[in-house]
């Protein structure tokens, strides 16, 4: 498998594992990824601020993240908890999987990708949020080493429970 950064021709794929989570989400009684969020223009900005990437098997995508390391607005105040680490940090967004794959680890491959990633460019914290009804995302965290750290507020106020995820460089 291979994870890379997103391309202009990447994005159907993506608007397509997307579409399928927020219907997903909708099914569930699940108030995240609807509203027509995320959609192609918030892809099309990240594949264009080069934080989007997927996972591909057999040359087709089967997962996409977004990842940045701009910092996040949303996480400077954080409620009924605190965050693991003051450290610089990532911020994982956008985790998608096709639902050909779902409970196969792909998202455990994601995370292991971003991991290298961040340990290449120093950061040893990961960041990220989820909705407090997406039980299947809080599980996938824990088993992977993220920590729940409180609650932070989306711009338009909507609540959202957020880990974190301090990595430590193994020398090999």
């Amino acid at each position: 498998m291979e994870f890379r950064k997103s391309v202009e021709s990447d994005i159907n794929s993506i608007i397509n594992i997307i579409k399928k989570a927020q219907e997903y989400f909708g099914k569930k009684g699940i108030d995240q990824w609807q509203n027509n969020y995320p959609n192609i223009e918030t892809i099309r900005e990240d594949i264009s601020n080069k934080n989007s990437y997927v996972l591909l098997k057999d040359n087709n995508i089967i997962g996409t993240a977004m990842l940045s390391f701009d910092g996040e607005k949303t996480y400077e105040y954080i409620y009924q908890g605190a965050w693991v680490s003051d450290n610089k940090y990532a911020v994982v967004h956008r985790i998608a999987i096709d639902d050909n794959y779902k409970g196969l680890g792909i998202a455990k491959l994601i995370i292991e990708n971003i991991e290298k990633i961040c340990l290449n460019k120093n950061i040893h914290s990961i960041r990220i949020d989820t909705h407090k009804d997406n039980v299947s995302m809080q599980k996938m965290l824990k088993k992977n080493g993220f920590k729940y750290c409180g609650i932070i507020y989306l711009e338009d106020k909507s609540e959202r429970i957020a880990f974190e995820k301090t990595l430590i460089n193994n020398l090999e």
